[in-house]
């Protein structure tokens, strides 16, 4: 008899990510790590030839300190590579950069999204012919629309659909990489606590007519079911943001014929990514106007902000913001972004992420970005790499080190990119960031703490991100598809 159950599980679609790349300039270490293990060396041995063992002691804590730099870790980073980013924080602290707030009697000038930080930079106009709104980067030259995507709960299907799903959604990120306009996509999911009034007010009215048909025993337990889980309800918003290479320089380049072409070549792009949405049994509600956009930004930084307001994006921004090494506080929330630093190891589903996007009673965000790669860029990066672990093996061999198999592990995942790139698939890099928002710090702390519980149950590492949590938060709460350093 055949095993219908292990049967539709081997059929069920799974995924396999590649470890995060450990390697280095020497064994393994950053040319920073390297660089401090040198001069501390060289310091040692300098002051033992100068002074003998008084001044190898004298000098202990410099030679000391520049080795603690090298293997000290402080939230999952070695504390010489933290150093550029703690001395950038402090440099901002220092000239004020680390605080925004709206200054009323200087309005921000037309077409401003009136972010902070790099955001600041960001233009918009709205579509003449699609309605929607599109976010300029002078800096990166780039365009951004948003989609809005509805679609069936995709636990509840079959393992043939899921899979059918799946290659779907492979064949979408696909067309945008093939394209070669594609420079960024963004898949942001937001949840935020909702009160059930919807479901239970549309549970009263239809609950006459089920009563009345004689099927008391389902309206009981419809009854149960809602009285459990009515509070924690909440509301899920998926969204698909792409940005393709346009103008650089102000907004008033795409108002010449130039920018004319370029908007011509987004909405191109746009129709394109709408059939392979259809083609993916993913329904396109529509394409974020200025006022569904700028309810999305007021929320994010104000999550009491009533969300259906007409609003406009250059009021739309938050009206204080103080970022702190690991969590930023604006108008009426705190937030913390987490990174997704490992992704699972072994065959999991591609609903692997469940327990997080569904995880109860926390204001939330799980933006996932993907950066096309060409196939000069992908194949230069694969033989840098493949170079780096030749080097690094002999250098172990030479010494009488132990290679073990996490290296193996790399070898095999930079060779198994390299004959999906030789195959024609198109390679993308992944970058996950998640959003947590509260009313309080406390609140905040106990969210982290729970989503990162959430997160080893899916088979991922998170970490906190320190010293740019304000430019994190813009890329990973805003459906903007800005890059991610």
């Amino acid at each position: 008899m055949t095993d219908t159950t292990a049967l539709a599980e081997s059929r069920a679609t799974t995924v396999r990510f590649a470890r995060l790349s450990q390697r280095g300039l020497l064994l393994g270490l950053s040319a920073s790590r390297v660089a401090c293990i040198a001069a501390a060396a060289l310091l040692a041995t300098v002051s033992v030839f100068l002074a003998g063992p008084t001044g190898f002691l004298a000098t202990a804590p410099l030679w000391g300190g520049l080795v603690a730099l090298a293997f000290v870790r402080k939230g999952g980073r070695v504390l010489v590579e933290l150093l550029p980013t703690a001395a950038h924080f402090v440099v901002r602290g220092v000239l004020r950069q680390d605080r925004f707030r709206v200054q009323a009697g200087r309005p921000r000038p037309a077409g401003t999204m009136a972010l902070p930080g790099d955001g600041a930079a960001l233009r918009f106009l709205v579509d003449d012919v699609t309605g929607a709104a599109i976010v300029h980067d002078p800096h990166e030259g780039s365009l951004t629309v948003v989609a809005h995507v509805d679609h069936s709960a995709y636990i509840l299907l079959s393992p043939e659909e899921q899979r059918r799903r799946v290659t779907g959604w492979s064949r979408v990120l696909a067309g945008l990489a093939a394209s070669g306009q594609c420079i960024r996509a963004q898949a942001l999911e937001t949840v935020c606590p909702d009160s059930g009034e919807g479901v239970v007010g549309w549970w009263r009215q239809a609950r006459a007519e089920a009563t009345s048909d004689g099927v008391a025993w389902a309206t009981e337990q419809y009854d149960a079911l809602l009285d459990t889980y009515a509070p924690s309800a909440a509301t899920h918003r998926s969204l698909i943001a792409i940005a393709v290479a346009g103008p650089s320089g102000a907004l008033g380049s795409l108002r010449g014929a130039r920018g004319v072409k370029e908007v011509d070549r987004l909405r191109q792009e746009m129709s394109t990514l709408e059939s392979s949405l259809r083609a993916a049994d993913l329904r396109l509600v529509g394409w974020l106007s200025e006022d569904d956009l700028a309810n999305l930004v007021r929320v994010a930084y104000d999550p009491t902000a009533p969300g259906s307001v007409p609003r406009q994006l250059d009021s739309a921004g938050p009206v204080a913001l103080d970022e702190h090494w690991n969590w930023v506080r604006h108008d009426s929330g705190y937030s913390a972004v987490l990174w997704i630093s490992e992704w699972p190891r072994t065959d999991v589903g591609a609903d692997f992420l469940h327990t997080i996007v569904f995880q109860p009673n926390v204001i939330r965000s799980l933006s996932i970005t993907a950066t096309p790669l060409s196939p000069r860029q992908a194949i230069r990066d694969i033989r840098r790499a493949k170079v780096e672990h030749v080097t690094d093996a002999a250098q172990r061999a030479r010494i009488g080190a132990i290679a073990d198999l996490a290296d193996a592990a790399e070898l095999d995942d930079v060779l198994d990119r390299e004959r999906a790139l030789l195959a024609g698939h198109a390679d993308l890099k992944f970058t996950g960031l998640i959003t947590l928002t509260a009313a309080t710090i406390e609140d905040l702390q106990d969210a982290v703490a729970q989503v990162e519980r959430a997160a080893i149950q899916c088979g991922c590492e998170t970490r906190r991100l320190q010293g740019q949590q304000a430019r994190a938060f813009t890329a990973a709460a805003l459906p903007l598809a800005r890059p991610v350093h």
